[in-house]
């Protein structure tokens, strides 16, 4: 297999392309082109080719992976699943997790302070929040640390109750009131609070 063209990307910086005899072209990073010494008019045997081509489509992957990741943060778990998508196998998506979290692109526990904030700042309780983590594939053992950052949620329960009853004390009312914060995650006993600084009698 011979190269019959070598050039950088237009479009990717740090990105070449390699212009096979068969027309095919493969792409890849400096580091391939460096590994490889690859020119053009070089020929390639059987297997330098199978390794150059192993070598271009994980360079290719990692490429995603990091476009991925600078858009939207991930989990690793997250990751690996969309990377399946691109029919990557199990081995390399261990690899290229590996090397996304050493590079920094990947920070779970950046991450998960990140989707507490999200979440808090939009009103939502603890357990919401960790349903949020759960379903993300965070580590659990990052969920704690991630938590510390909700300060008391009285203000924001409060604050619901007063928009959504404004001065109401109908029990209808009040029941589908402390049924959305349960819903939106908080528990009985900070909603039975928020009840009791709204004026209603409460048992627990």
């Amino acid at each position: 297999m011979v190269i019959q063209e070598l050039k950088p990307s237009k479009r990717v910086e740090g990105r070449w392309l390699a212009v096979l005899e068969d027309g095919s072209i493969l792409r890849m990073g400096e580091g391939e082109v460096v590994e490889f010494a690859l020119y053009a008019g070089k020929e390639l045997s059987d297997e330098e080719a199978e390794g150059l081509q192993a070598a271009a489509r994980r360079s290719g992957l990692k490429s995603k992976a990091i476009d991925l990741l600078m858009r939207k943060p991930q989990s690793r778990k997250e990751l690996g699943r969309r990377m399946r998508e691109w029919e990557a196998s199990e081995e390399e998506i261990e690899s290229i997790c590996d090397r996304m979290e050493e590079l920094g692109y990947l920070n779970e526990a950046e991450y998960a302070r990140r989707i507490v904030r999200h979440y808090a700042a939009k009103g939502f309780g603890e357990r919401k929040i960790r349903d949020e983590l759960y379903r993300r594939g965070i580590p659990k053992e990052l969920w704690e640390e991630a938590m510390e950052q909700i300060e008391d949620n009285s203000e924001v329960i409060d604050a619901f109750l007063e928009k959504k009853l404004r001065g109401s004390h109908d029990p209808k009312e009040i029941k589908k009131a402390s049924d959305a914060l349960a819903r939106r995650g908080f528990s009985w006993s900070e909603i039975s609070d928020a009840l009791r600084r709204y004026g209603m009698e409460v048992w627990d």
